[in-house]
């Protein structure tokens, strides 16, 4: 188990290698599909972001409403291919890491590799349990967006496994070319 403390230089990010399982703690954001189009769209109006992205990591979800007492509804990852069209514009510029489930495209994987980031894995279908890891939570962007909108959290030893390391390793590769080689006889 490795303890990550945000912001993810390169420095950090080299050390890791996909299938790593890791425990993050610090500052991220979060940001699903309608942010990452807004923030493209800053971008290309010239303005600045809500929040400085180098070596900065975005978590793709979209929360339920806070309980009383709570301080972040319940959060599971959301599909990550759905920031694929925006997202190696936002690595090029110093996000570092993302976090989510599911696939990415080639584009996303060069752009991991080209500008040394790295894409983890987070628990699928137990949102309450990965936000029993959040200890602060402010919306700092889009309020409008709802569930969408970006938060600023504070984190402690959030589970996650590195599924792309800086190098292109992909996990999921890995694992189906492991499985495929085992002998079913």
């Amino acid at each position: 188990m490795i303890y990550l403390e945000t912001p993810l230089t390169v420095d950090k990010i080299k050390q890791l290698k996909a299938g790593d399982e890791v425990f993050l703690s610090g500052t991220i954001y979060t940001g699903r599909d309608a942010a990452h189009k807004r923030l493209i769209q800053l971008l290309d109006e010239g303005k600045e972001l809500p929040f400085n992205i180098q070596d900065q990591t975005i978590f793709y979800v979209g929360p339920t409403p806070s309980k009383p007492g709570q301080v972040f509804g319940s959060g599971g990852p959301t599909t990550s291919g759905r920031m694929d069209a925006y997202s190696p514009r936002l690595i090029k510029l110093g996000l570092h890491a993302m976090i989510g489930k599911g696939y990415r495209s080639d584009a996303v994987k060069k752009a991991i590799v080209d500008y040394h980031g790295v894409y983890f894995g987070a628990i699928g279908g137990a949102g309450a349990m990965m936000s029993s890891c959040i200890e602060e939570c402010e919306v700092i962007a889009f309020d409008d967006l709802g569930p969408e909108a970006i938060r600023k959290l504070k984190v402690k030893n959030m589970p996650l496994v590195v599924v792309i390391d800086h190098l292109g390793n992909d996990l999921y590769e890995i694992g189906r070319k492991n499985y495929l080689k085992k002998d079913c006889k």
